[in-house]
């Protein structure tokens, strides 16, 4: 026997855990239940594994070589010549002679006065600290004092409502006022039925008989004048330009102050902590890696595949119709007479008159001449069906069909490992105890097995070509 281990530590597939508590504060000493609803209701099918995970291992790679500074971009980028983009010179700049007036109206008129500090008009503020205690009575406390005043009692006479045991009798001014009045249909303004009139339809009208065409005259043109400049001078002098005269006035300070620089000019002398504290380290230059010139391969490609080689066709029969047998039918009437046909008798309703006024241009009551263009010129034609191009019918020959595939022929099955972290009872294990951070442990009873694992192998199954 040996020591006890937590569930934890005997699974293999790495999907069992303990249920862990939150601390070990709230140990109550009672042993944990660590079966759910699920488990208790859906008990384990025999020694079913779950299937492996496709994760990859987290392994960690070994430095197996120097790392190549090359790169893809680096094999593969070819340099050009970079041509500088032409620019445009700018032109010589050329001072305007004459001097800039730079008076205003402000500089003019402004006299500058001397302006001293603003002083303050609110006093200082006083604070007036002591550490005796306030034993004062308040203005709120003194005037308004609490009176002993009787509670008033409800006028409210309390009566239980009593249906009526009388009939509501009294009628509504609805029905008193009401009258019922017999409808009088509005008269028909439908003409009477009259014969059409026997010949060819008259369509003159007043305006086409007393119409008289007039001749239009021409329309009048007004000739086009043309453009003469004028040969007084253009007067292009503005109001602003005759109106503004230019005082001469004083140019404007700066308000700016001067730049004066604080310190010396003498050179720094001393070292600072980044250079006490930085320490050069040799670095190695990048070996690059010239990349292998490409050979292609001088001999044939085999494009020769075992399917190719190995198949034989055969001449199989089409499959037979799965189509039924067509029925006999029947020459005798058919017997159509119902419960619902027999027992209902339909109750003979006046048809309703139409509400909408009918239209007072009558329809024509002869057949309609349905003779188009299209059927009057179409000529039918015989068509000739199609040839079929299905196969005749093949007698199968006797020759067994070989189903053999690759995937019977090279299939090797495979031993399920049963992890016993999923049924730790049935490996050998024994329950010992849990802990107050809900780990469960088990103690081993039987040796652990050895290589070759007891659980059944499944047989292989046929696949269905």
């Amino acid at each position: 026997m040996g020591p006890p281990r937590c569930i934890c530590e005997i699974c293999s597939c790495g999907r069992h855990r303990c249920c862990h508590k939150p601390t070990k504060i709230y140990d109550d000493g009672a042993k944990p239940s660590h079966k759910t609803e699920y488990v208790e209701n859906y008990p384990g099918y025999g020694n079913v594994c779950p299937p492996e995970s496709c994760k990859p291992k987290p392994e960690l790679q070994e430095d197996k070589a120097r790392m190549d500074g090359t790169t893809t971009f680096k094999s593969d980028y070819l340099p050009y010549e970079i041509v500088t983009r032409p620019f445009r010179q700018q032109e010589e700049y050329r001072p305007k002679s004459g001097k800039i007036d730079l008076g205003t109206i402000y500089q003019r008129d402004y006299n500058p006065h001397k302006i001293g500090p603003v002083t303050l008009a609110r006093p200082r503020e006083r604070k007036h600290t002591s550490d005796a205690k306030v034993d004062t009575v308040p203005t709120y406390r003194d005037h308004y004092r609490l009176w002993k005043s009787q509670r008033t009692e409800p006028c409210k006479v309390e009566r239980d409502y009593e249906p009526p045991s009388e009939r509501f009798g009294n009628p509504s001014t609805f029905q008193d006022d009401y009258i019922p009045k017999q409808p009088n249909p509005p008269a028909s303004c439908k003409p009477c039925d009259t014969k059409l009139p026997e010949g060819p339809f008259d369509g003159n009208t007043i305006h086409r008989t007393a119409y008289v065409a007039h001749e239009l005259e021409p329309l009048f043109v007004r000739p086009r004048e043309e453009y003469k400049p004028s040969d007084q001078p253009f007067e292009d002098l503005t109001t602003h330009q005759r109106d503004f005269k230019g005082t001469p006035g004083e140019q404007a300070k700066s308000c700016k102050p001067e730049d004066q620089k604080h310190g010396s000019d003498d050179p720094f002398k001393g070292t600072t902590e980044f250079q006490d504290r930085y320490q050069p380290y040799s670095v190695t230059a990048p070996e690059f890696h010239k990349p292998r010139e490409y050979v292609p391969p001088t001999d044939k490609m085999d494009l020769k595949s075992s399917n190719r080689l190995d198949y034989i066709k055969h001449k199989v029969a089409p499959r037979a119709p799965m189509k039924p047998a067509p029925g006999r039918k029947t020459t005798g009437p058919f017997q159509g007479k119902t419960t619902t046909k027999e027992d209902y008798q339909p109750w003979r309703v006046p048809p309703r008159g139409p509400i909408k006024k009918e239209e007072e241009i009558q329809k024509p009551t002869g057949r309609f001449a349905s003779l188009t263009t299209f059927r009057s010129h179409y000529v039918p034609h015989q068509a000739n069906p199609p040839q079929s191009f299905k196969p005749v019918e093949v007698v199968p020959t006797g020759v067994p069909f070989k189903d053999e595939t690759l995937y019977r022929t090279e299939y090797t099955p495979k031993k399920p490992e049963v992890c016993p972290g999923l049924n730790p009872d049935a490996v050998g294990y024994v329950y010992v105890n849990t802990d107050s951070e809900g780990h469960r442990f088990y103690r081993r009873l039987s040796p652990e097995p050895s290589g070759t694992d007891s659980s059944p192998v499944p047989e292989e199954v046929p696949a269905v070509s």
